[in-house]
């Protein structure tokens, strides 16, 4: 059977069990800081997380942890209406964040959460993610892009 099937179905039983104990909301936020950060799963975690886990276990399928919490951190999304949108920026920018999650928020009419990191290495700009889509504002892209170009030129010269 499909590893993504799997994992689907283990991810929308385990959001129904918590959803019907009125915990979804804390297992979401855990989740999503467990799978940004493993190393932040321990004794203090969510009840529920570590459940699931030795469900995975005793079932012999702990290696679908974090696709079956990635499918829940999904599935809860869509259930709830929450968009997650991922920004990179060369700099810290916590005012570029507010007018992005802001333009995000009254153009999808969902709850926006931003997840922000900054990576020196795109020189200036951003790099937005939402869902399936990419908005590459970064220094770097463009320098790639002229790079690319002048490839392209000088292979026509030759």
């Amino acid at each position: 059977m499909n590893q993504g099937t799997i994992s689907s179905r283990y991810a929308r039983a385990f959001l129904r069990f918590v959803e019907e104990d009125g915990r979804g909301e804390q297992v979401f936020a855990q989740a999503r800081m467990l799978l940004s950060d493993p190393a932040s799963f321990s004794g203090d975690s969510e009840k529920d997380l570590v459940r699931l886990a030795e469900l995975l276990r005793s079932n012999g399928r702990l290696e679908l942890l974090k696709p079956v919490l990635v499918d829940f951190v999904r599935q809860y999304c869509r259930n709830h209406g929450i968009c997650i949108a991922r920004l990179r920026t060369a700099v810290p920018s916590e005012e570029l964040s507010a007018k992005l999650k802001e333009m995000l928020t009254s153009s999808t009419g969902k709850r926006v959460l931003m997840d922000t990191s900054v990576e020196p290495g795109l020189i200036g700009g951003f790099v937005l993610e939402l869902d399936d889509r990419i908005l590459d504002a970064s220094v770097q892209r463009q320098i790639d892009l002229i790079r690319g170009q002048f490839k392209e030129m000088n292979k026509r010269i030759i």
